[in-house]
């Protein structure tokens, strides 16, 4: 087999494995469970890694009550309302929430508990950076897969006239 033969089998091996991720990420979005989810704190600009958010993103964990001293659970990530429920896991799912990953407003309202892994949305280069006013969320239109964290697919702003959809290219 000739050095020319080999370059050609190398490269296509490689366009193999690219297009096999891609399939798959297609076919998460076309057959995965889809939600939107409200989100926390982001970091809109990292210049290592270019323009993104950092989406923190809330999830309905009833069973999870906070104690003062560090505590972590590992949790599976589902579906269900409507809602993006966190379940306890017997086992690593690499996901988890702690006491500090989330927040308490009030003791009249529930609590708002967040994933601790931090899901990346990157935005082109010359987009216009969304900043939510204080009547306004940010939330984020996330797949669930079987394995792994939430992966964004689109940005809104929620305030009390409705949600509208950030044109982000």
């Amino acid at each position: 087999m000739s050095t020319f033969s080999k370059g050609i089998a190398v490269a296509m091996i490689h366009l193999l494995i690219v297009l096999s991720l891609g399939g798959k990420l297609l076919y998460d979005r076309a057959y995965r469970p889809r939600v939107w989810v409200k989100t926390g704190s982001v970091d809109p600009d990292l210049p290592i890694r270019g323009r993104y958010f950092t989406l923190r993103l809330e999830v309905k964990a009833p069973w999870f009550h906070p104690r003062s001293e560090y505590q972590t659970n590992d949790v599976q990530l589902s579906v269900d309302n409507g809602e993006l429920v966190a379940a306890k896991a017997d086992f690593t799912t690499g996901l988890s929430i702690s006491s500090w990953g989330q927040r308490i407003w009030s003791r009249s309202t529930p609590q708002e508990v967040f994933l601790d892994q931090g899901v990346p949305f990157f935005i082109p280069e010359h987009a216009e950076i969304p900043r939510a006013s204080a009547t306004q969320e940010l939330w984020a239109e996330v797949t669930i897969p079987k394995k792994g964290p939430p992966r964004p697919i689109q940005l809104a702003l929620k305030d009390p006239s409705g949600w509208h959809p950030l044109h982000l290219r």
